[in-house]
């Protein structure tokens, strides 16, 4: 079944760009150039990707992120024209999975939409995944300190005896950390370790998901 991305951008030209790269990647897509119609559209359309432009009218980018987030966690890549970080950061912190500056090639995008999704298909398979073979990855792929458990076969978190959500991308890098204590790595490492050679972001991205961790 082809994969949904739903482009939410207030600009035809750029979301007739994006859809035709993306429908002759074999996607399907479905668009809203409204801020204050996005969560109704991504309602009836439930996509599985969203490329959500900051700037919009009747709702922000960053307020339509607020609002999915708090029903889905359904990987945003959020389009800016802003040359500020710091939005950027903001961005990441309400939960946006990458972010692509504008002006844009439709190839890197298109790049990065499958690499977000390759580590999201990774996430979701790995939770789900509880036969024998998980039983003995566990051994590896869980590690435990007094009063805390990451488990990377099933996605969770647990802090005190109570499960802590966190999206996939956040509990790699708490279960890489946690698998190397007492050590010390750059941002370009963990981005190496973490996020693989296509990342395309900025290393920045890791200041955000460590204080979110913290």
């Amino acid at each position: 079944m082809a994969k949904k991305v739903l482009i939410i951008d207030d600009d035809a030209d750029i979301i007739e760009l994006q859809k035709l790269y993306f429908e002759k990647e074999g996607y399907e897509v479905a668009t809203c150039m409204q801020g204050d119609k996005a969560v109704a559209t991504f309602n009836v359309t439930k996509p599985d990707i969203i490329i959500l432009d900051l700037m919009l009218p009747g709702m922000d980018g960053n307020d339509i992120c607020r609002e999915i987030r708090r029903v889905s966690d359904v990987p945003i890549i959020m389009l800016t024209a802003r040359t500020d970080t710091l939005d950027r950061v903001v961005g990441l912190e309400l939960g946006a999975d990458d972010y692509v500056p504008k002006p844009f090639e439709p190839k890197e995008l298109l790049a990065r939409v499958k690499a977000v999704l390759r580590r999201t298909e990774k996430a979701a398979g790995a939770k789900d995944g509880e036969g024998e073979e998980d039983k003995s990855a566990a051994k590896t792929d869980i590690v435990t300190f007094p009063g805390l458990t990451v488990d990377k076969v099933k996605y969770v978190v647990t802090a005190d005896g109570k499960e802590v959500y966190m999206p996939p991308k956040e509990l790699e890098l708490l279960f890489f950390l946690a698998s190397n204590p007492n050590r010390v790595y750059s941002r370009e490492q963990l981005l190496e370790n973490v996020w693989g050679y296509d990342f395309f972001g900025e290393s920045r991205t890791v200041d955000v998901h460590i204080k979110r961790i913290r």
